[in-house]
């Protein structure tokens, strides 16, 4: 399957330029009137471009047929399929948003977010490597790096350069920006000292987009961020996290001593990296909504139709009206679910402001999960709670949602700050 699957000659937002900042009130409201007077009525939510209905369409294919077969041993052994990420590039998975001129397929963000929830109802492993490079790395790249380093990387990590997101550390977790690696000036070189925990995609990636501080007086301020190639001497990476979930997801710490970084590596200015990672951030967590909204539907897909034809008592567990209820609960809260992250996805698409129902997104999206598999596998009673079913491998993957790229409590702390702002 080739890249140029997902290059349609039209484009969605072709007609429109997109600003990324937050806009004046008057300019969302002329925004919205365009929007919504098209064709005379507003678009449902649940409604998608020929482009968007493609990618969503074919994206399931892509995994039922490929990653599918492969879920069970990924899972077991803790390693992704190494020619299974060959074949994500291949299909233009990897850089969905980036230009065709880089190797991309150009298609624009709800495109993404339709692909990591459609290969998330397969396996939330795979696809949140799929999202990191997506919404996270390329996305840094395309936004901030200098044509050089864009000409350099951006066509490696469209087709073949898995991208790692470092930001994280031992003592800087929600506190993201309280990190200790350090960058020092050196010449033309900056060298960097310091370690990070818990980076996705670490043990696959080509290039690592670490960020350290080169003046921790200055707080904050001083972080930058810093593209590093895997093979540069002084960074190591350690050995894998045993996880709960997400296990064929690779998660290490690295280490950094005395390595040395050229000037040309910093991406976008010194000192703004607290900047570019607070905007991507809010941007990834439409893409973690997404992928609790795969994983609520995975498990579903599962559970619903073993308790329609298992029978007690002379009826089929549905038919039970203390599980339809509660079957009927968890439909409702998934649409709600959907319909928030699909509303933040489009906001961010406009240009619009999308931070306060980012958070919704996630935050809803991340605590449904935790709950709704949980209630599949209490369903399904005793097969449930076996490996070979399936659906316990979801419960698992669901923990994570309420933890990385910001935890729900800051996810409420972030809607609560926009509330008090409206009043």
């Amino acid at each position: 399957m080739s890249s140029l699957i997902w290059r349609t000659s039209t484009r969605l937002f072709a007609s429109t330029t997109i600003s990324h900042r937050p806009c004046k009130s008057n300019h969302v409201t002329s925004l919205l009137n365009k929007f919504s007077t098209d064709n005379g009525s507003a678009t449902p939510l649940q409604v998608f471009s020929e482009e968007e209905s493609m990618m969503k369409s074919t994206v399931r294919r892509f995994a039922e047929d490929r990653i599918k077969p492969l879920v069970r041993e990924m899972d077991e052994s803790s390693k992704m399929d190494e020619n299974l990420l060959k074949s994500m590039f291949d299909a233009g998975l990897m850089g969905i948003e980036v230009s065709p001129d880089y190797g991309g397929a150009g298609m624009s963000f709800m495109a993404a977010i339709l692909a990591v929830e459609e290969v998330s109802r397969i396996d939330p492993s795979v696809a949140v490597g799929m999202d990191i490079q997506n919404t996270l790395c390329c996305t840094m790249m395309t936004r901030f790096a200098s044509e050089e380093l864009k000409e350099k990387y951006l066509p490696q990590l469209a087709t073949r350069y898995l991208g790692a997101f470092a930001l994280s550390e031992d003592t800087s977790g929600s506190d993201a920006f309280a990190l200790k690696t350090t960058a020092t000036r050196n010449g033309d070189d900056y060298v960097i000292n310091g370690s990070k925990m818990w980076i996705s995609n670490s043990e696959y990636a080509g290039v690592f987009f670490v960020f350290a501080n080169v003046d921790l007086s200055q707080g904050y301020k001083g972080i930058t961020c810093f593209l590093i190639e895997k093979d540069t001497p002084g960074l190591t990476i350690g050995p894998p996290i045993d996880k709960l979930g997400l296990k064929s997801s690779s998660t290490c710490p690295l280490f950094f001593d005395n390595c040395q970084v050229p000037i040309s590596n910093v991406i976008g200015d010194v000192g703004k990296g607290y900047k570019y990672c607070i905007e991507l951030l809010n941007e990834g967590r439409i893409g973690i909504a997404a992928q609790m909204i795969g994983v609520c539907q995975g498990a579903l897909d599962l559970t619903l139709p073993y308790i329609q034809q298992r029978h007690q008592f002379g009826k089929s567990i549905l038919e039970f009206q203390s599980v339809a209820h509660q079957v009927a609960d968890m439909l409702t809260q998934l649409e709600c679910a959907q319909l928030l992250t699909y509303n933040s996805a489009r906001l961010r698409s406009y240009g619009l402001p999308f931070v306060k129902e980012a958070a919704m997104a996630k935050y809803y999206s991340s605590e449904l999960a935790a709950q709704l598999t949980r209630c599949c596998i209490d369903w399904l009673g005793g097969v449930g709670f076996t490996r070979d079913f399936g659906v316990e491998k979801f419960y698992r993957d669901a923990k994570i949602g309420t933890i990385y790229e910001g935890t729900s409590n800051i996810q409420l702390n972030t809607i609560a700050k926009y509330a008090l702002k409206d009043t």
